[in-house]
């Protein structure tokens, strides 16, 4: 009997655990179609966002081509004139032809409701103080393009990583940061410190390389000793010609080529497509190609300018030509260097080119460790990343 009962217990035990088996089997079965569908869900989200990042670079492109499509409710919006500074001439730099496009497309995505007032070659003064009346209040300039470093005396610490030497390999390392969250993040660094600047896009004026006077070309870093170096008012340029055995003299831009003349200045930095539209290569004909930093420069718009005196329509038309005006940033500057580079022979200009920058390097790794310390030195470490 006991047998019989033991035997029933084992054989229902059994069925039960049969019947959990074939129930947790059934279970299996019906989640892996649900767990599927939501891959799929997921497949399809994410090859949705590829596509519309995809339809959106296009559209730049095409815009960056002179293809507008004007936005018809900015257009009914009341007319307004928006001031925008330029240091460099608009001709023959890469500056000059960025700043031009975003004017022109503005306008023209606006329907004309939005005027860019472009005024360049430095006419409302240096960068700095343009920034000084942009932040003062009260002054007539709403927007100016200007370097990256620019702001970093006025709290956005980040941006101050763009300046130091010799952190971007080449230009599409650049681009990849501007493409990037972290390109994003250091746009916005000064709006969400409340600086009372807001960036609108990034471009890009080429390597900056060293050119001197004459009589004292440069092909290594020991040329450049006791040399007197016109440098702006960014303190890591000051300290960067230091360390490279040079002498940083504060010259304006509006007064270097006459510095450069009467030899009050050996020599100077700047970019290929600026050194030559200033005709600076008739005074300081040595061009060192040592491409010690890249001139990264950003767009940028008055909080006030960009809260008060526009509607939502047309921050939508800034937008948009912003996002136009650096893709023909990134489109035309190499093309436009080279033929510059070719026009410079070409007058006469001694080119030197630098195979080897590793002397150049070691000599500014000290201000790169000086001021990238913290958290600062992560997030160089990520803008290395993504060479």
């Amino acid at each position: 009997m006991k047998k019989r009962i033991v035997s029933g217990v084992l054989a229902a035990t059994m069925v039960a655990s049969l019947a959990a088996c074939g129930s947790s089997k059934t279970a299996e079965t019906t989640a892996a179609p649900a767990t599927t569908a939501a891959a799929a869900e997921e497949t399809t989200a994410a090859a949705e966002e590829s596509k519309e990042a995809e339809e959106t670079t296009a559209a730049a492109e095409e815009a960056a081509d002179g293809d507008y499509k004007v936005n018809e409710a900015a257009a009914a919006d009341p007319a307004v004139t928006l001031t925008m500074a330029e240091v460099n001439p608009l001709e023959g730099t890469i500056c000059g032809q960025m700043d031009t496009k975003f004017k022109e497309a503005v306008e023209a995505i606006s329907g004309g409701s939005i005027t860019i007032d472009l005024q360049a070659s430095g006419v409302l003064g240096a960068e700095q103080d343009v920034l000084d009346s942009m932040l003062g209040g009260g002054g007539d300039i709403d927007m100016s393009r200007i370097s990256a470093f620019a702001l970093t005396s006025y709290g956005a610490s980040k941006s101050v990583l763009l300046s130091l030497p010799y952190v971007f390999e080449s230009r599409e390392h650049f681009w990849n940061f501007v493409n990037s969250d972290l390109g994003t993040e250091i746009l916005n660094e000064s709006e969400e410190a409340g600086v009372g600047i807001k960036g609108l896009f990034y471009g890009e004026e080429g390597f900056r390389h060293f050119f001197t006077v004459e009589s004292k070309p440069v092909s290594s870093v020991a040329d450049l000793k006791n040399m007197k170096i016109r440098v702006s008012n960014d303190p890591i340029m000051q300290k960067m010609v230091s360390a490279l055995g040079a002498n940083p003299a504060s010259v304006s831009m509006t007064e270097l080529y006459s510095a450069l003349q009467t030899n009050t200045v050996d020599g100077a930095g700047q970019p290929i497509a600026n050194y030559a539209s200033n005709r600076f290569d008739e005074v300081g004909p040595n061009l060192t190609l040592d491409g010690h930093t890249l001139g990264a420069i950003e767009v940028v718009i008055s909080d006030d300018s960009w809260n008060n005196k526009l509607t939502d329509n047309q921050r939508d038309v800034i937008t948009e030509a912003s996002k136009i005006a650096s893709e023909y940033c990134h489109k035309i500057a190499a093309e436009t260097e080279d033929k510059v580079l070719e026009e410079l022979k070409g007058r006469g200009c001694n080119v030197i080119e630098v195979a080897d920058k590793s002397e150049w390097e070691a000599a500014c790794q000290p201000i790169t460790d000086e001021y990238a310390t913290g958290d600062l030195k992560d997030t160089l470490d990520q803008i290395k990343a993504l060479a």
